[in-house]
Formats: structure tokens, C-alpha cells, sequence
């Protein structure tokens, strides 16, 4: 059987010859992630060498879909100053894997979180002056200092201290030799629309409490607001780091901003054909016979459906033999069905593109995303955790 406790395989093609020679199995994969290093690597050069300036990269939600712990070691090996998660158990997931950069939660600690926390080195987002009193307690316990964001409510209306608190904060942990206080931050709502105006409100009342806090001589090391959309679009935010989250993978933040050139995507999603046959006029396919065939089709199988992050969404396509066919009848959670006319030599063991290039033909991300109805970010960090993550470059 697969071993789904070792998602994360590193390999030299994306090929299923090259996989299956690479886990030293005779097993075979239903389908898989392959994920080029080399273009994560690039695109986050490209990136630091475009703003001149430190880079957080932002890897939480399984690093968007591509494998945390990979993504970590790719963005460290790169020069990023930080890689950003959401939640302190994927920092501390890192931790366990050997990860020793530095490695920002974004998102709530809870306070019984701390004493792991700043044990770990892994710096925090804080933005509730009730809390201090546990940050210094915390660090006292464990014996090292408290890593502090503080983090600034400017209009997103989610986590962080108005800008008077956000002060405050800044002078209760400013000057205590329990903290190291690092940064200040806060984060853009509508940055991917570069016409609207509340990216420049954000932004000044952002700048207003970093002028105050330097005329307070409690500015902190790293100021830091840019998302990858205002990273791309409002060169005012960089400050001292910028926050590289969808573009570090070769993705757009909308359809409204255009990615630098030499941007790619890391990420080609893959199956095999598992059965090919032919069905007479008028057969039923998958749950609730939505589709009968009007002829005699040929009908291929594949081992993917909404377990793995497939959707449950009428219309999608696949390549197969470097051309597109439909995938009929309703998605199964572990299989789908697709209709085989148009590539009649196809057979078991056939290479199935979800996502990626065969041929001159190309699924895209963006592409499944309108279909499905959603956004592309959605769909990447949907990428079930059953499906292997191998990689390569």
C-alpha cells in the first residue's frame, strides 16, 4: 500500500517512470502533485531582485497546496529573511522537520501556545494588550525571548489592534528584555484590485502609526504590509519586507494584475488511466446517470474526484494524449469519468494531465477556478492532503 505518511517524495522528473523508479516500489500512483523546486526557487529570486527589499515567503495552508516543508526549504536555500504560516502547529511542523529559519504564525496564537512558541524561536502576531503580561511570563518560563509582530487593524476588519492600541503595545513591549520585538504589520483587503481606494486608506493609516512610533522611538526592525498584489503593484508598501504568498507559485493574485515576466508555475496535477471501455447507446455514467452516452462511447476511468480536491463541478476537461476530452457524469470522490472519442488509442496507464502542459495543450489553474466558480488560491490549497506531493528541479 502507499505510505500517505511520506506525502513529500523528491524526485528527478515528474514522469510516472521516473516516480515510480524514484520510491523504489513497484506500487503505482492514482495521481499525484508534480512540483518543480526550480521554479519556485526562480520565481522567488525574481521577486527579491524586483523589490529590493526582504521577503517573507508565505507557505501556510500546506504552502498553498505545494507541501509546507518543501516550500521551506526551497524559500531558505533562495535567501528569504522569513517564511510566513497561519497557525502556530505548521510553524512547529517545521520545527519538527528540521526547518531552522526564521518562521512567523500570522495568524491567533492562544496564549497556552507561548511557552512552545517562543521556545521554538518562532515569532508571533500579537495584537491584544491583555496578552502581554503571558508574552513575558512565556518567555521567563522557557528561557528565551519573545519573537513580536505586532499587527494593526487599518481596514481589513479581521485580526489586529487599532492604531492607538497597536501603540501601546509597541510601548508596553518595546523596552522589556523578555521581547524581542521584530516587527509591525498589517495586512491589505483590497490590494488586488489595484482601482480601489482603499488600499491608499490602508495605507496611510498604516504610515501615520509607523511615523508615530518613530517619533516615539519604538519603529521596530521590520515594517511590512505588502501582499503579493501590493507587491506588485504599489512599490509605496514595500517598507522593510514584503509578503510573497500566490506569486511565490507562479500565480496571479487576480485577473486584474499581471505577473512579472519569468514568473511560472511550480505545480502539474496528474493521474493515470485506470480502465477504458466501451459503452453502447444510452448507458448511464456515475452517480445519477446526468450524462448517457448517444452512441457508442469509449469511457475512461481516473483515479481523481473530490477527495482529492477535484470539484464536483459539471464541464471540466483533462488532457489526454496531448488533447482535451470531457469529463462526463458526475465527479465520484474518488474517480472520474471521462469520454474518450477524440483520442481512440488511449489505454490503461495513460497519462491524465489535470493541471499542467502534455502536448501543445494546458489546463490552467485560472482556467479551473472560473469553471468551478471560485478563485485560484482555492483551488491549489484544496489539493487534498492524500495526494502525493513529488518533486523535482
Amino acid at each position: 500500500m502507499f505510505d500517505y505518511t511520506r506525502m513529500e517524495r523528491v524526485l528527478s522528473s515528474g514522469s510516472l517512470a521516473h516516480i515510480l523508479a524514484g520510491m523504489q516500489t513497484n506500487n503505482t500512483l492514482s495521481n499525484w502533485l508534480a512540483i518543480d523546486r526550480s521554479a519556485i526557487a526562480e520565481n522567488l529570486r525574481l521577486l527579491q531582485d524586483l523589490t529590493k527589499t526582504r521577503v517573507m515567503a508565505v507557505i501556510k495552508a500546506n504552502g498553498y497546496g505545494h507541501g509546507i516543508v518543501e516550500m521551506a526549504r526551497v524559500a531558505f536555500s533562495s535567501g528569504v529573511a522569513f517564511c510566513g504560516v497561519s497557525r502556530l502547529e505548521e510553524a512547529i511542523m517545521l520545527r519538527q522537520a528540521g526547518i531552522e529559519g526564521s518562521i512567523m504564525v500570522l495568524g491567533y496564537t492562544p496564549a497556552y501556545g507561548f511557552d512552545q512558541a517562543f521556545a521554538n524561536d518562532i515569532s508571533l502576531a500579537i495584537f491584544n494588550p491583555e496578552y502581554v503580561p503571558e508574552i513575558i511570563a512565556a518567555a521567563k518560563r522557557v528561557g528565551r525571548k519573545a519573537r513580536i509582530h505586532i499587527k494593526v487593524e487599518t481596514g481589513m476588519g479581521r485580526l489586529g489592534a487599532p492604531p492607538e492600541v497597536a501603540l501601546e503595545l509597541l510601548r508596553l513591549l518595546g523596552h522589556s528584555p523578555e521581547v524581542r520585538l521584530e516587527g509591525i504589520f498589517t495586512h491589505f483587503a483590497c490590494a488586488d484590485d489595484p482601482s480601489a481606494p482603499a488600499t491608499a486608506a490602508q495605507e496611510k493609516i498604516f504610515a501615520e502609526v509607523i511615523r508615530d512610533a518613530t517619533a516615539a522611538d519604538l519603529r521596530p526592525e521590520l515594517v511590512h504590509a505588502a501582499n503579493s498584489a501590493a507587491t506588485l503593484t504599489r512599490a509605496s508598501t514595500h517598507f522593510d519586507m514584503v509578503r510573497i504568498g500566490i506569486a511565490m507559485y507562479g500565480l496571479a493574485p487576480s485577473d486584474a494584475i499581471q505577473l512579472p515576466q519569468g514568473l511560472r508555475p511550480a505545480l502539474t496535477w496528474k493521474a493515470q488511466m485506470s480502465m477504458v471501455h466501451s459503452l453502447p447507446q444510452g448507458s448511464g455514467i456515475s452517480y445519477g446517470h446526468t450524462y448517457i452516452t448517444k452512441n457508442v462511447e469509449r469511457i475512461g476511468v481516473v483515479p481523481v474526484g473530490y477527495g482529492d480536491g477535484y470539484r464536483r463541478v459539471d464541464g471540466s476537461e483533462v488532457l489526454v494524449s496531448g488533447r482535451k476530452v470531457p469529463v462526463v457524469g458526475r465527479v465520484c470522490m474518488d474517480e472520474i469519468m471521462i469520454q474518450l472519442d477524440q483520442v481512440p488509442d488511449a489505454k490503461v496507464g495513460d497519462e491524465v494531465v489535470l493541471i499542467g502542459k502534455q502536448g501543445d495543450e494546458t489546463i490552467k489553474v485560472k482556467g479551473l477556478a472560473d469553471l468551478w466558480g471560485t478563485i485560484n488560491y482555492e483551488v491549489i490549497c484544496g489539493l487534498s492532503a492524500r495526494v502525493p506531493r513529488l518533486y523535482y528541479g
